[in-house]
């Protein structure tokens, strides 16, 4: 079993190396110079396509709102509080920088992503709209990179019982048994096993109505919390941005229970959590932006853009800007506890409960969005038949994750999620003139029918 775990934490390094890191930024900036910055001239449109689709407008299963909310259901989780707190605590207040520069870039990833994923899009015999990397490397690509699609599927349905399933089960039931509420983990387990099944039985139109509604009160409630805190130090956040940008090119010198580091690992860190957070690149989201009822990929493609800002851009930033100004990222704390502690002591009684429960929520829509990721996997490479037994195994796997001792499981999951990644970048770049060439036809139209 060592000797396993040895080979899985080496490939991890390979996986998550700066090869990786500059492949995936790589392609962000690609093709955010191929689509001319549009991700970041139109990102009023795309708010404007978010609010009008509430309402779907041509072929598809939910909302276009709802489809976003899906795949925020899916990003929004352990990473906008765990995976923060982690970065900076190994990487400093600097790598909350390289967060907001991989997201920028994420941006125009998580566009192209879901501009392929409705433009390659089919119906499965259920009649429902099923598409992803693996389906746009199928129907976009030559038959010699069809192994490439199945790869995808089966990291995608692999990774997802980990990073998806038991690790937030895990994380959730962690939470609720420190403190003052000390649930058993058990416990924990089966009632959020519970109500995952009552969620699945529905199908994507039952998850994406669930998260229509949790993921915006979620957000907000967090949010509110965090702006609060930054409202009352308000003259502290000059220098908290100062030290921010400073850190990220500068050696971070040991202080208090922080242990020093370098401009790399602040760099590492910061990609590599914020790919974590916000999923840009790693074609799990454009999954949930496949069953969008829309008449264009191009409009779908800027209403999924937004998942990467409202995610890292705004929510992460909280989380991070909070752990800075209360100097709690010098205790030694790391994970959720850091960012509880950072809440706590800006917060004195609520700031610990906010934390909690904002990751409990966060957790459990992550199970869900996670389950509709996985069981497309699973679907395309074995068709409809297998959906009923992956609904099965997801909801056991639950309580077990919730009592497991999840340190082997986190590393196979992370290793899972780069394997992920390396196929849908590739196909990204292949695709790239599909995307560019979209693009531009329908602003072109855009610009004409507005006179």
């Amino acid at each position: 079993m060592e000797m396993i775990a040895n080979l899985i934490e080496a490939l991890n390094g390979l996986v998550w190396g700066k090869y990786m890191l500059v492949l995936i930024l790589g392609t962000g900036l690609y093709l955010m110079i191929g689509l001319k910055a549009m991700p970041l001239r139109q990102l009023k449109y795309g708010f404007r396509m978010l609010w009008a689709g509430r309402q779907g407008r041509g072929e598809g299963d939910v909302s276009p709102f709802n489809a976003l909310m899906t795949s925020l259901a899916a990003t929004i989780g352990t990473g906008n509080i765990a995976g923060v707190a982690t970065a900076i605590f190994i990487g400093g207040p600097g790598a909350l920088f390289w967060m907001w520069c991989t997201a920028l870039l994420g941006m125009a990833t998580k566009y192209a992503e879901a501009v392929c994923a409705v433009h390659y899009r089919e119906v499965d015999e259920q009649g429902n709209h099923v598409g992803g990397p693996m389906y746009y490397i199928k129907n976009g690509l030559s038959h010699n990179w069809r192994w490439l699609g199945a790869a995808f599927a089966v990291f995608g349905a692999l990774a997802g019982f980990g990073i998806g399933n038991t690790v937030q089960a895990n994380s959730v039931a962690a939470a609720l048994n420190s403190g003052v509420f000390g649930v058993p983990h058990w416990v924990t387990g089966l009632v959020m096993a519970t109500l995952v099944a009552l969620v699945l039985i529905g199908g994507i139109r039952r998850i994406a109505e669930v998260a229509g509604r949790l993921v915006p009160f979620m957000a907000v409630a967090y949010l509110c919390a965090g702006l609060i805190i930054l409202i009352l130090n308000v003259t502290e956040i000059p220098a908290a941005l100062a030290l921010i940008v400073t850190d990220a090119f500068t050696p971070t010198a040991a202080t208090g229970g922080f242990a020093g580091a370098s401009v790399m690992l602040a760099i590492q860190m910061g990609v590599a959590r914020g790919i974590f957070s916000n999923e840009a690149g790693l074609g799990s989201a454009p999954i949930a932006h496949a069953a969008a009822a829309t008449d264009s990929p191009v409009r779908q493609g800027t209403v999924a853009m937004l998942g990467t800002f409202i995610d890292t851009i705004i929510i992460c930033s909280i989380t991070g800007l909070v752990i800075v100004i209360s100097g709690a990222w010098t205790s030694g704390e790391t994970g959720a506890a850091l960012s509880s502690a950072a809440f706590e002591q800006a917060l004195p009684g609520v700031g610990g409960y906010v934390v909690t429960l904002g990751l409990s929520i966060f957790a459990f829509t992550t199970l869900l969005g996670w389950s509709f990721y996985g069981e497309k996997c699973v679907e395309y490479l074995f068709g409809v038949r297998s959906i009923i037994p992956f609904r099965v195994l997801w909801i056991i796997a639950i309580p077990i994750g919730a009592t497991a001792n999840l340190g082997f499981i986190w590393l196979v999951a992370d290793t899972l999620n780069g394997l992920m990644a390396l196929p849908n970048l590739l196909a990204l770049l292949l695709l790239s003139p599909v995307v560019f060439a979209l693009t531009r036809d329908f602003f072109k139209t855009e610009k004409r029918e507005r006179g």
